[in-house]
């Protein structure tokens, strides 16, 4: 008994310190890749609560403060929700701590990057306060979730935008014919796998003997989308190319096929659950993707140039001419402000931005897991399925194809602004 007492003993201490370890080295080499590990585990923790919560709620009197107790679904849904505040509110605060940041040389520079462990006890903390706070605040809470999602959505549209035409713009910039030919295969490839996966689409989504009118409409309006994306690149006065249309082309047919399988089950035109029920490979392949997504958008944003761009660190300002006789005198002076200011590096990413993108996603995941809070007849089990899923998915598809022609036809409809 004693035996096992102190190797219970070494065995936490060694994980504390691991972890205390692994923490600092992290924050140091690189805090986005532990915020991404932080959002990961509030995603976790949500799906898990999500499951698992509901006989506990049940029992707290400030929750279930009902004369007739809800579903499990209202319980799930409120789990996953508290959680979502805890972690929005994470970021918020972190992302208000953060205005005026410019360069590495500020305190709060080292509140970004480390204190990893305090930062873990805050976050925890705020998760546990939330199951403490009335129903009245998840309500309003939910409601606007719906608008931080939609702008979330928006945000993740412009990014992929401006990345492949960063992309574009590099290989173009090389002058080179092998650029030129993987520039031209790529697109190709492309534009063949958007088509063929709406071919798909079709014999997914519009079995025989249905009348399958909507998913029809959805699916022939991806491919008129990715026809209209060539065309317009391809235009003389048009300073477009077609590798961000088939890219794009392709992403308008995920979006696409994304939607069309958060059909109800019971809905007879969605064929991947008429034929067989979902599998959890599946939704673990659908949730990672989401995961991926979230993620990205959130790195690329905090350093993306299409938003808040980094503040530069202050310019140093000339002396005075100073008389002879303090010369001499100021030269040491001049000399430790010189280092000073040359150690005063310029921080590389809007931290406040980084930080506002998280509370976004952190919105976003909540809407993904509760079905945007559209509690239906469909399975529990199933992630991101209502027709709230569907529409939401087929709008941004929508406001992806919107984005992109706009930002082709932009130059030619307003000719007097500077678009770079």
């Amino acid at each position: 008994m004693w035996a096992a007492s102190c190797l219970a003993s070494c065995c936490a201490a060694c994980t504390c310190g691991l972890c205390t370890s692994v923490a600092s080295g992290v924050s140091k080499r690189s805090a986005r890749l532990a915020y991404c590990g932080l959002f990961a585990l509030f995603l976790v923790l949500s799906w898990v609560l999500g499951e698992v919560a509901y006989p506990l709620l049940e029992k707290i009197p400030w929750i279930n403060d009902f004369s007739s107790t809800p579903s499990k679904e209202w319980f799930q849904t409120d789990a996953v929700l508290r959680v979502s505040l805890g972690n929005f509110l994470f970021f918020v605060i972190f992302a208000l701590i953060m205005i005026g940041v410019k360069d590495q040389n500020d305190k709060r520079d080292v509140w970004h990057h480390g204190c990893w462990i305090a930062k873990l006890f805050i976050w925890a903390l705020l998760i546990v306060l939330m199951f403490f706070v009335p129903n009245i605040v998840i309500t309003i809470y939910e409601t606007l979730c719906k608008f931080g999602s939609g702008v979330f959505l928006l945000v993740q549209v412009i990014i992929l935008l401006e990345f492949l035409h960063a992309w574009n713009d590099a290989w173009v910039e090389k002058d080179e014919q092998k650029w030129y030919i993987a520039l031209l295969s790529i697109s190709v490839v492309c534009y063949l796998a958007a088509f063929a996966f709406c071919g798909v689409l079709f014999h997914w989504f519009n079995p025989s003997g249905q009348d399958c009118g909507l998913n029809i409409f959805f699916i022939t309006m991806s491919m008129i989308l990715a026809f209209a994306f060539a065309v317009i690149s391809l235009h003389p006065q048009v300073n477009g190319s077609l590798l961000p249309a088939s890219v794009i082309s392709v992403y308008c047919a995920y979006l696409c096929y994304s939607g069309l399988s958060s059909e109800p089950r019971a809905y007879a035109c969605n064929g991947l659950h008429n034929h067989s029920a979902v599998s959890l490979s599946s939704l673990i392949l659908g949730m990672l993707m989401t995961v991926l997504s979230v993620v990205y958008s959130a790195v690329r944003a905090g350093s993306s140039t299409t938003f808040l761009s980094p503040p530069s660190s202050p310019k140093s300002e000339k002396a005075p001419l100073l008389p002879s006789k303090d010369l001499e005198n100021s030269k040491e002076d001049g000399k430790k402000d010189k280092e000073k200011k040359e150690e005063a590096r310029p921080v590389t990413y809007s931290y406040t931005f980084f930080h506002l993108i998280f509370a976004l996603a952190s919105m976003y995941s909540a809407m993904l897991l509760t079905g945007w809070t559209s509690s239906s007849s469909d399975s529990d089990e199933l992630v991101d399925v209502g027709w709230t899923s569907v529409w939401v998915r087929i709008c941004t598809e929508w406001l992806t194809a919107a984005l992109y022609i706009w930002t082709l036809i932009a130059p030619l409809v307003l000719p007097d602004r500077e678009f770079s």
